[in-house]
Parts: structure tokens; C-alpha cells; sequence
């Protein structure tokens, strides 16, 4: 039984394999290697041939509830940037703070860290504020290379930040774990590691010239106001806290509803007129490689599942000796991000859990530490979509390995602070407490 299982998992990776040698995309490789791994697992009866296409129709479903979750998130931010409310937000930041330049920093942070949190893609927190925050920090007089840092590092601490965190829901769904007590878990470590970097990265000015005409780069719609964009926003956190605030009166709608009335309420109040049916349709168009992704996971998941595959991961984890792999950790978890993107959480979280929790390591506090490193991976080839996203809208022109240098102090201390989360994840198990009230 055993060496049926070796065979399914060399067959699936050797696919992989050669799907990146022919230069396919990494949702093509993934279901290049679920679709090999069926077949194979077809001649042990794990799945039966009769069950092949059942296994991948049952896994492409896996994780319909993440994905309504990001795309309406995404046509909201989407609307709130067509209808020039990101670019009045930076600009009157600027404006009015970069005479105060820990307090005009601070608020960059923050701006950059919303989309990814709504969403769970720090890739749009790029798309959306990237260009007029690159612009912004340059205003502030900090070089290129270290803006192509930031935005790298805070776009994938924004990927990591509640209430919508995608590594966080894979592997709440496959080991059953309800996902509720992570804002603290995540919000927390989040913002003091946005602060570290923004600070450690842009605290030195450098002469840029040009300086004070950066700015009128960003452009405003005329009519465009604080409350035009502060109103969506209002209703969308309105709607999620009406229900705990008044469990047994609200119904709960449920993060893609909320998200989807919150996109009408900025479509409503933009100054210049939107067509919402086009914006969506670009926006989903733009989100069909992470949709084909999380689709592709779910696949692979089912597969590696009824061939025995994931019971012989979660052995092998288990075989480790624990402090190797907490150290190993540091270079496991980003390394898998790089290459298998958001099928690490499936393939690797999810075995890694399950024994952490069987060892009495608290669950959520353990996952909430991997996010941590997860993004950290998206810096790294072959997918490295952050990474190359972030020297796009920052325009930076140098060595791709010569920014992603200038990333190494809050990588390490990132990374430090995501193993630490792991290892004494009991002693932090009151975050949840708090978050759950």
C-alpha cells in the first residue's frame, strides 16, 4: 500500500515538474499533477477509475466559499479606485501629513494594508493603491529600491491581515477548524510588523528632486469628498459587526453579501459615473489566475486525499523531530509559497496542523504564525507574484535580486516572529479569547 502511494506522489510531482519545464502556468502545473496523480492512483483503486471525475469536479468546489469571498471584495475595491476615492485618500493624506513624516508613513501603511485585508490578496493591494503610494513615498523622499521594499512587505502583511486572510481559510476548511478568532491572531503581529518595516525602510530621506511635484501625479475627480469615501466603508463594517453586536435582531449576511452592498454604496456615491457591470467584469478578469488557482488547490487536494497521498505527508511531518522542523519552518514555508503559491496551505498547512494541534500547540494561533511566512514566498520565483508587481508599480528598474536584498531585515524579522507565534502558540491562545469575546 505504501509504495503505491510513493508512486502516486512521484508521478504528481514529476508533473508538476514537467509542467513548469514547458513553461505552463502554476494552475495548469497543479492540475497537471492532480489529473496524473487520479490516473495513477486509478490503477491502486485510490480513486476508482469510476470516480476520477467526480473527485476533481467535488475538489474544483472545495473552496467556493473563499472565492465569492475575494472576488466581491475586489469589485468593491475595484469600484472605490474607479471612482477616484484611493487616489483622493493619498493625495489629501500627503497633503496634509508629510510635514509629519512618521505620522504621513504610518498612514501609507494603512492605506496599503486595507485592500489585501478586504481581500486576501496582496497582489491588490498593489493593482489598487500601488502607483499613487509608490508616488506618495517618493514624495516623502525615499528612493525607488526601498519603495519596491515596502510595497513588497506590506502587500503580503496585508494578504496576511484579517477579516479575510486566504492561507488562514484552506486551512480552516481542511481541518475543520472554524474560522473565527483571528483578528487579534492576525490584526495584532500585523500592524507592529508594518510599523517595523514602513519605519526601518523609509525613515531615511534621500534626495530625489522633484520632490514636491510628485503629487500631481495623483489625480482627484472633481466632486470627489471624505465622506464619498468613508460611507462604504461605514456600511461594510456596520454590516459585520450589526450581527455580533446584535446576534438574535441581525441575520448574518455573510462576508460576500456585505461586500457586494458595500460596492453598491461607492458605485451610488462616486462623483463621476461608473458602469458596475464593466468594472466587475474587468476586475473577475483580472482575478481569473487566482480563481483558477484556489480551484486547482481544491483538486489536488481531493486527489491527494483519496490516493493516501495526504495521510503520507502528514507522516512524513510527523517524523520530524519538532525543534528541526520549527527551524526548517523559516525556509519550508516560503520556499512552498514561491512554488505552489496557495496550494502550500493545502499540501503542507494542513498535515503541519493537524499535528501541531494532536501535540497541544493552539490551532489558530499556529496558522495565524504561518501566515506570517506565507507571503513571504510570493518575493520568490518561479511565481513571485508580489515580488514582480511590486518593482512594476514603483517603477523601479534595477536587479530584481537587488530590491528583493533590501527586504532583509523585515524578512528575518518577520520570520521570527511567525515561528515564535508557532512555538509558544498556547501562551497566545488569549488573542482568540479576545477576539471572540
Amino acid at each position: 500500500m505504501m509504495s503505491s502511494i510513493y508512486i502516486v506522489l512521484s508521478v504528481m510531482v514529476l508533473a508538476y515538474i514537467l509542467g513548469q519545464w514547458r513553461r505552463f502556468s502554476v494552475e495548469l502545473s497543479l492540475f497537471l499533477a492532480a489529473l496524473s496523480g487520479a490516473i495513477v492512483g486509478a490503477f491502486f483503486s485510490t480513486p476508482p477509475w469510476t470516480q476520477i471525475l467526480r473527485h476533481l469536479a467535488e475538489g474544483s468546489f472545495t473552496y467556493l466559499d473563499v472565492i465569492l469571498v475575494f472576488s466581491t471584495a475586489t469589485i468593491f475595491m475595484a469600484i472605490l479606485r474607479e471612482s477616484g476615492g484611493i487616489d483622493y485618500v493619498v493625495r489629501s493624506s500627503m497633503k496634509s501629513l508629510s510635514k509629519i513624516r512618521p505620522l504621513a508613513l504610518l498612514v501609507l501603511m494603512i492605506i496599503i494594508l486595507i485592500p489585501g485585508a478586504l481581500t486576501g490578496a496582496g497582489s491588490v493591494s498593489l493593482l489598487v493603491v500601488g502607483a499613487p503610494v509608490a508616488i506618495a513615498l517618493n514624495h516623502l523622499g525615499i528612493s525607488r529600491p526601498r519603495t519596491a521594499a515596502i510595497l513588497f512587505i506590506l502587500a503580503g502583511l496585508s494578504a496576511a491581515a484579517p477579516p479575510v486572510n486566504i492561507w488562514a481559510m484552506v486551512l480552516c476548511a481542511g481541518t475543520a477548524i472554524p474560522y473565527v478568532g483571528f483578528e487579534l491572531p492576525l490584526g495584532l503581529p500585523v500592524l507592529l510588523l508594518g510599523t517595523f518595516t514602513i519605519f526601518a525602510l523609509g525613515w531615511k530621506r534621500e534626495k530625489l528632486g522633484l520632490e514636491g511635484e510628485a503629487l500631481e501625479k495623483i489625480p482627484i475627480p472633481p466632486g470627489m469628498s471624505w465622506w464619498r469615501v468613508a460611507l462604504p466603508f461605514i456600511i461594510l463594517f456596520g454590516l459585520i459587526l450589526a450581527y455580533r453586536l446584535w446576534p438574535f435582531q441581525m441575520p448574518v449576511l455573510g462576508l460576500p453579501l456585505e461586500f457586494f452592498l458595500a460596492s453598491l454604496v461607492a458605485w451610488l456615491t462616486s462623483p463621476k459615473r461608473l458602469n458596475y457591470l464593466t468594472i466587475s467584469r474587468e476586475t473577475m478578469t483580472r482575478l481569473l489566475p487566482l480563481i483558477a488557482t484556489m480551484i486547482v488547490v481544491g483538486m489536488l487536494q481531493q486527489v491527494m486525499t483519496a490516493s493516501g497521498v495526504r495521510g503520507l505527508l502528514s507522516y512524513l511531518v510527523i517524523s520530524i523531530p519538532l525543534i528541526v522542523l520549527f527551524i526548517l519552518l523559516a525556509i519550508i514555508i516560503p520556499v512552498s509559497e514561491g512554488v505552489l503559491t496557495y496550494g502550500a496551505a493545502a499540501i503542507l498547512g494542513i498535515p503541519l496542523i493537524w499535528y501541531l494541534d494532536s501535540l497541544g500547540y493552539h490551532a489558530t494561533v499556529a496558522i495565524s504564525g504561518l501566515s506570517l511566512l506565507w507571503p513571504l514566498g510570493d518575493g520568490l520565483p518561479p511565481t513571485a507574484l508580489i515580488g514582480r508587481l511590486s518593482v512594476m508599480v514603483s517603477n523601479y528598474e534595477g536587479s530584481y535580486w537587488s530590491f528583493l536584498k533590501r527586504t532583509w531585515l523585515p524578512w528575518i524579522i518577520i520570520t521570527i516572529a511567525g515561528v515564535l507565534m508557532i512555538v509558544f502558540s498556547t501562551k497566545l491562545s488569549f488573542l482568540v479569547r479576545w477576539s471572540v469575546g
